[in-house]
């Protein structure tokens, strides 16, 4: 048997080998789009504050006020001690919002996918899945030891084929698929094209399935108060769990489910990550509830529409229109060697644009993940396209995969 320390450096090598080592980013100015690190200065294109609401002046009081009042911590997990003020009209708040019975609000998004999945399935049950869905997705999945079907992103007849063989073999009796639980984004973390939700939530009715559908990246930017992409397409009513987090239009930290009263109820009982976990901090629950409040008020309408202008100015620039705008704006570069060259000539010009690589995305599929945030303003928009088109001209040699159409 290796040693640990010997085992791990072979692993760090490989990393390194594949390109796809990581290491942490010291950042040491607030999470605005202009981000200090060390003595250098660049704008940020990554962050998934799509509102500027971290840094907003009424959501840091809010913060500052619930730590006064109530300390730093919450002691215990909700069901011991920790169950406080703050929590409590933060999910009364998020019901309303997302016009739902009840809601629960989780330590983090990856929490409460993870944990609802896994404590709602067996492995008698059976999850079907898009293809793209985000790992906290998956992870549920595979916790809950329920068989698992993938269907391919966003494909409708996939998704029904899948449904219907489930269907038949249940009718003949040559297997019982039990529960059947559909998941999916709303908004896609990595491509930030939208699901087809009316279709996905007819099918789901039509086989007698359940629907979880992940707003993670919707919330507080579609709608009419920004409650989220299943109400821009008039689908609430239809999802049997709705999940969120606070984290990224929001502005503040956490995440949350929304839906009937007897769900929240089971989940309470039944979900590990609540039950086990020390409760969120008062100061992040309250933050949370003076950023909806903004997300809902008419400031909240004009930090969408500051945002979505950014977008247009983005996608013209780049020739792609875009049907139903979404803040993330991803450049397919394929190997992870020149994303990483392309994200460093971007950094040495004074740009943050992230490359994403696997395993958040399939390998060879390495991209720079652009991300739009209210705060950004039309010269920034400007600077980084002619910073693009440069860098394109100095790697117009490297092979880009044709298919895509944000190809850099």
């Amino acid at each position: 048997m290796k040693p640990l320390s010997q085992h791990l450096s072979g692993q760090l090598k490989t990393l390194q080998n594949q390109h796809l080592l990581r290491q942490l980013r010291p950042i040491t100015s607030p999470q605005t789009v202009t981000l200090e690190q060390g003595d250098r200065s660049m704008i940020a294109f990554a962050s998934n504050d799509y509102l500027g609401l971290a840094t907003h002046r009424n959501v840091k009081e809010a913060s500052k006020e619930a730590i006064e009042k109530y300390g730093a911590g919450s002691g215990a997990s909700r069901l011991i001690t920790g169950s406080l003020p703050p929590h409590r009209r933060l999910e009364e708040q998020l019901a309303k919002f997302k016009g739902t019975e009840a809601a629960l609000a989780f330590g983090s998004g990856y929490q409460t996918a993870s944990s609802v999945i896994a404590c709602l399935l067996t492995e008698n049950d059976t999850l079907i899945s898009d293809r793209l869905n985000h790992a906290c997705l998956i992870d549920g999945a595979r916790l809950s030891k329920a068989t698992i079907k993938i269907f391919e992103h966003n494909d409708l007849d996939q998704l029904e084929s899948i449904l219907k063989v489930l269907a038949d073999d249940q009718a003949r009796q040559r297997h019982d698929p039990g529960n059947l639980l559909i998941v999916t984004e709303s908004v896609f973390s990595m491509d930030g094209d939208q699901a087809p939700l009316a279709e996905i939530a007819a099918l789901k009715n039509r086989y007698g399935a359940w629907l979880m559908v992940d707003e993670a990246h919707a919330t507080g930017l579609y709608g009419p108060q920004g409650q989220g992409w299943a109400e821009c397409t008039g689908t609430s009513h239809n999802i049997d769990i709705q999940m969120g987090t606070l984290g990224k239009a929001v502005g503040a930290a956490g995440g949350f489910i929304s839906g009937s009263q007897m769900l929240i109820d089971f989940l309470v009982n039944r979900a590990r990550s609540f039950i086990f976990s020390t409760a969120p901090t008062p100061a992040s629950a309250a933050a949370a509830i003076a950023a909806i409040e903004i997300i809902q008020s008419a400031e909240g309408s004009a930090l969408r529409a500051r945002l979505w202008q950014r977008v247009r100015e983005l996608r013209a620039g780049l020739e792609q229109p875009e049907p139903d705008p979404s803040p993330i704006v991803p450049l397919l570069i394929g190997s992870e060697s020149q994303c990483l060259k392309i994200a460093a000539q971007l950094e040495a010009q004074g740009f943050l644009v992230p490359a994403i690589r696997y395993p958040s995305v399939p390998r060879n599929q390495a991209r720079l993940r652009i991300t739009l945030s209210a705060q950004h303003t039309q010269p920034h928009a400007v600077q980084l396209l002619q910073a693009l088109s440069q860098i394109k001209a100095t790697n117009i040699g490297h092979k880009v995969i044709e298919s895509t159409p944000l190809s850099l």
